[in-house]
Parts: structure tokens; C-alpha cells; sequence
């Protein structure tokens, strides 16, 4: 059994900006404010990305309560510590409740460098297949139809898999339409981010009407219960996203009929081990997977890339080029999209390296940790 012991750790807060204004339901976003954790040991290094934001907008959890809670609490825990597999690691943060964005910046680092020092790629040890995922596009809300539509046109012609387009009260059936009018045999989903409520049923009657793979996260984040109301409703599959954060969220959705399509986003479940749950689970049901994204930078895409090729992520994921949202990513590796599929990354771990000349640009603050 190969053991490996954490012997120091870095984090490092970035901030790396986009190439483009991304809107959504809960504002406007022109960069991304990133805690990137380095584990070491054996000589080998691990990388963990964090996907909260600044303002709890998606979910509960921002960047300085899991910066504090990364540095003065999780890394005193594991930091000496030695670790025959990831769950003894996540077993040793167990005892905090919550914070799951948090906890997965340790643990996915974690994977990484167990990975590493076993010499073998993240997939193989989470029980991934494929070399290539499918990959759709996540487009933010445009200024206007017609630039909707030109967008999306723009998208189709890079062969990307399906396109998402983000919703909001005000901004939903009419766009929707027009793509849909546009591209009658588009493959096209929409994300609501939790900003409707059950009195907005009639626009998800409208939507219902368009052709939808699946309607994602229409209500609050925190209510299984509508969710199920509105699925009984309609006969577009539900998706969740924020709604889950665990195995145990995804078998009472899915008992429930709240949601037939699940997002996994490893980051917002804390880690890779609660990912590999959550997969069984919908595998139980026979409900599919898809891969979401957070506007990772390499470290976190990179992950994401390693859970998707796991046969249960049937659906295209939000895992495009890394070249449509950063100038300069922080890793050297080019994780580029082709013919709407994403390679899975060659090599041991993750099989990405830290470009540290961009991370010099883009580094806030950092601060190296080691075993009292």
C-alpha cells in the first residue's frame, strides 16, 4: 500500500481575468478570483483549485471563509500527516460540517498528488474510459436577440456539442425562440440559475414548448420540493446543479422526481470522492450526468476533464477551450476542445504543470505551509 505524506503545502490567491463580460442571473463577471492550493510529498506536487466567489451568489460559500479556513484549520490537519488514499483525507475533515468548496480544494489537490506518486493518470484511479468527452458551451445573457443568435451561430460553427444559454425573468422565451427558430435542430439547454419561482410556471410552459434537452436549476437552490412540483408540470427534463451537493442530495432528488438530469461539479460537492458517489447514484437510477463548470482555470478544468471521462457523463459538459475565457491560463498544458471533444490530459495525475510566469502576473498573495 503506497502511503503519502504531505509535507508542505502553498496557496496562492489569484485573480485572473476573463476575456469577455460573462452575464448571468446573478450579475456580470469580468474575472475570476482563485485560492490554487500546491500539496508536496514523495517529490512529487498536487494541485487543487477553489470555485467559490467572492459573494454568495451561487452558493453560501466565498473566497475569504475558505481561504480562512484552507490556511488556519484544513491544512494543520493534514499537513505531516500521511494518507494511504484520498477518503482517509477526506475522513481527516470530516468532523466540519459544510463547507465543501473548501474542503474540495485539499482534497482534489490531494488526488492529484496521489496520482503522482502512483504514476498513473486521475482517471484510472476514479474509473474513468473514454480519452476524449463530449463538450458543449455555456453562453452568458447577450444585449440582444439578434447578438443571441450570432453568438450561437459563432459556437455551432466550432463544433461544440450543445449550447447552453443563460436565463433570466425578462430574458427567456423570446431568445430561446429565436435560436431555436434559427437552428430548429440545435441541441440547446437553458440555465436558470435558482432565479425563478413556481408562480413563473407559465414561462416554463412556453420554454416546455422549444425543443429543450433540459431546463437547469430553475428555483431556489435549497427547494427539492418545488422542484418536483414543476417537474410534474412539464415534460422537459429538470437539471440540477446547486441543489446538489452530495450522494444523499442526488437519491432524494431522484426518489423524488425533482430533477432526471444531474450536474456534477466535483469542486461544489467537496471533492472527487463525493463525485464518484454521486455518479453511482445516478447510474442506480439510470439518470445521466453531465459535467458543469465553475470558469475554472487549468487546475480545475483539468480535474473536471478526468471526472467526465467516467461512463455515467453522457451528456456534453460545460469543459470547452480554455482559449475562450483566459488570455494566458496558469497551467502550460493546452486544454483545448476538438470537433466538440475534450482530450482527457496525458500523464500521471492530472497531467497538468503550473505555468508559474503567468501565475506570477496574476498572484494576489501566497504563503508557504509546513508541519508545526
Amino acid at each position: 500500500m503506497t502511503r503519502v505524506t504531505i509535507e508542505s503545502a502553498e496557496l496562492r490567491l489569484l485573480e485572473l481575468p476573463l476575456k469577455f463580460r460573462f452575464e448571468t442571473s446573478f450579475g456580470v463577471q469580468t474575472k475570476r478570483t482563485i485560492l490554487l492550493l500546491t500539496l508536496r510529498g514523495g517529490g512529487m506536487e498536487g494541485y487543487g483549485e477553489g470555485v467559490m466567489e467572492r459573494l454568495p451568489s451561487y452558493r453560501e460559500e466565498v473566497v475569504p471563509g475558505a481561504e480562512y479556513l484552507v490556511r488556519e484549520v484544513f491544512l494543520p490537519k493534514v499537513l505531516g500527516q500521511s494518507f494511504a488514499n484520498p477518503a482517509q483525507l477526506e475522513a481527516a475533515l470530516a468532523p466540519f460540517r459544510g463547507n465543501r468548496m473548501a474542503k474540495a480544494i485539499v482534497e482534489m489537490a490531494f488526488w492529484d498528488l496521489w496520482a503522482r506518486c502512483l504514476g498513473v493518470p486521475l482517471q484510472s484511479l476514479l474509473g474513468g474510459t473514454r480519452e476524449r468527452v463530449p463538450v458543449g458551451v455555456s453562453l452568458g445573457i447577450q444585449p440582444s436577440i439578434e447578438t443571441t443568435v450570432d453568438v450561437v451561430e459563432r459556437h455551432i460553427a466550432q463544433q461544440y456539442k450543445r449550447i447552453k444559454l443563460k436565463i433570466k425573468p425578462g430574458w427567456d422565451v423570446e431568445p430561446v425562440r429565436a435560436v431555436r427558430e434559427a437552428f430548429p435542430d440545435l441541441t440547446m439547454t437553458v440555465d436558470a440559475n435558482s432565479a425563478y419561482s413556481l408562480s413563473d410556471a407559465r414561462t416554463f410552459a412556453q420554454l416546455d414548448e422549444l425543443g429543450l434537452d433540459y431546463i437547469e436549476q430553475p428555483l431556489a437552490y435549497d427547494d427539492l420540493h418545488d422542484h418536483a412540483k414543476l417537474q410534474s408540470l412539464i415534460r422537459t427534463p429538470l437539471c440540477l446543479d446547486e441543489s446538489i451537493l452530495s450522494a444523499q442530495d442526488a437519491r432524494k432528488a431522484l426518489t423524488t422526481d425533482a430533477g432526471r438530469v444531474l450536474n456534477v461539479k466535483p469542486a461544489r460537492c467537496g471533492g472527487l470522492t463525493e463525485s464518484v458517489r454521486i455518479h453511482a447514484v445516478a447510474q442506480s437510477f439510470g439518470v445521466p450526468l453531465w459535467m458543469g463548470g465553475m470558469l475554472e482555470a487549468g487546475v480545475g478544468r483539468a480535474h473536471n476533464i478526468h471526472v467526465a471521462s467516467l461512463p455515467g457523463f453522457t451528456k456534453p459538459g460545460d469543459v470547452s477551450s480554455a482559449s475562450r475565457y483566459w488570455e494566458h491560463d496558469i497551467v502550460h498544458e493546452a486544454l483545448e476542445a476538438d470537433q466538440g471533444e475534450m482530450p482527457v490530459p496525458a500523464g500521471a495525475g492530472t497531467g497538468v504543470t503550473l505555468n508559474h510566469d503567468v501565475l506570477k502576473r496574476v498572484t494576489v498573495r501566497s504563503e508557504d505551509f509546513r508541519p508545526s
